[in-house]
């Protein structure tokens, strides 16, 4: 039987990319996808075939966040003030087609709230390391290790209960926005993960830090990984038989003032016995970059081609490039700049599968993290291990069936 689903996305490049895999799986099987999303991504999801809508309302924030303070920016801006309009416009759109069930970014509360209104099913869809904080976990956006100690996990327990007050912090303009939609209020601002029918963590569960125990709708579906439809085709500049290794040297998509980092990671590979590539992504199109001759500068490239030839992967740290990393079994060296970043280096680290540099590293210091990736066995080995590990969570397309079943 086929449903109709609506798909609210976030938009920006590391989340409209994995509800873009999640709505062709979906279409794959038969069902009827559509999406609500920021303005800017029309032009990808109708290039892929879908009906879009954007958000019509303007949102009201409040006055109670801190300047400087990344969490509550993101509470003010991202998360609880535009949830009243974001409910409202979701509404309208479920209204609007015929709705089985809504699959929503997490970070979109208005969504949440407009599936209860409209008693919708919901999934909510978490393309990184789950902004609902999971018992024994670490909070997105600490970069603290999986605690392996009593003094650790008191340290993350804090982090946890910090993060949470913070957002409990909003819970009047959360119960603001639900009384607009005609929803009683909420007691706790965890109770916006824990009623909708999923919560499912687009992630490896084998890669991510293990909970004490997962709340009854959550799920691990594995990660979300396509193509870019952005990339040009991908002309290797190199010769086949050459024993060289190769690395490709892939920052952010978005602005994260990394072209100083990249700059300095390709003078450090122009001293390495290697070759490489570099993309830069659209964030760095204007920009004037130097390579020496053992380095190949790019506007862009499918890296699951590119990742085909290459040896290691340089990388910012987003969650999708360390992914589709992992799943050629490629090792990496990690620079995180912010975001999550820092939450995923931490579990290369852990894991065993790359190093850590923070973004202002000298040019030697990356040199010698490059050697170390190509010389010691063991980060290619753990990679190779979570190659198959992953191949094998997303073989059966568990997203697809986690949906139809909550709408059954």
């Amino acid at each position: 039987m086929s449903y109709n689903f609506l798909v609210a996305s976030w938009g920006g490049p590391g989340h409209l990319g994995p509800t873009l895999t999640a709505a062709r799986q979906l279409r794959a099987k038969g069902h009827g996808v559509r999406f609500i999303a920021r303005a800017d991504a029309r032009a990808p999801v109708e290039a892929a075939g879908f009906h879009f809508a954007t958000w019509q309302r303007t949102p009201h924030f409040s006055p109670i966040a801190r300047t400087g303070d990344p969490l509550h920016y993101a509470c003010d801006n991202l998360l609880f003030g535009p949830a009243a309009a974001q409910g409202a416009d979701t509404r309208d759109e479920i209204r609007r087609f015929p709705t089985d069930g809504l699959l929503t970014d997490t970070a979109l509360f208005g969504a949440v709230l407009a599936a209860e209104a409209e008693n919708v099913p919901c999934a909510l869809l978490s393309p990184t390391v789950s902004l609902r904080p999971l018992p024994g976990q670490p909070p997105v956006g600490s970069g603290l290790p999986v605690p392996r100690t009593p003094d650790e996990r008191v340290v993350v327990e804090a982090a946890s209960s910090r993060f949470v007050a913070v957002m409990n912090e909003w819970l009047p303009m959360l119960n603001g926005a639900r009384a607009s939609l005609q929803l009683a209020p909420c007691a706790h601002v965890l109770e916006l993960f824990d009623r909708p029918a999923r919560l499912l963590i687009a992630m490896s569960a084998a890669f991510d830090f293990a909970p004490d125990f997962l709340p009854g709708n959550v799920r691990y579906i594995g990660p979300l990984l396509d193509s870019s439809d952005w990339s040009k085709p991908w002309i290797s500049p190199w010769f086949n038989g050459s024993d060289r290794p190769r690395a490709l040297i892939s920052f952010s998509t978005t602005n994260q003032d990394q072209t100083d980092a990249l700059q300095r990671t390709i003078n450090a590979i122009g001293g390495v016995e290697m070759d490489a590539v570099a993309t830069l992504g659209p964030a760095l199109k204007e920009i004037t970059l130097h390579a020496p001759d053992n380095v190949r500068l790019l506007p862009s490239a499918p890296h699951d081609a590119v990742m085909e030839e290459v040896s290691l992967v340089v990388t910012h740290g987003g969650h999708g490039t360390v992914s589709r990393s992992l799943s050629h079994g490629l090792p990496l060296l990690v620079m995180p700049f912010g975001r999550d970043q820092s939450d995923i280096a931490a579990r290369v680290e852990a894991r065993g599968v790359g190093l850590i540099l923070p973004p202002n590293a000298a040019e030697a210091e990356i040199a010698a993290a490059i050697a170390r990736l190509i010389r010691e066995p063991q980060f290619l080995t753990a990679a190779r291990q979570f190659r198959d590990i992953i191949a094998a969570e997303v073989s059966g397309a568990p997203l697809v069936r986690e949906l139809e079943e909550i709408v059954r």
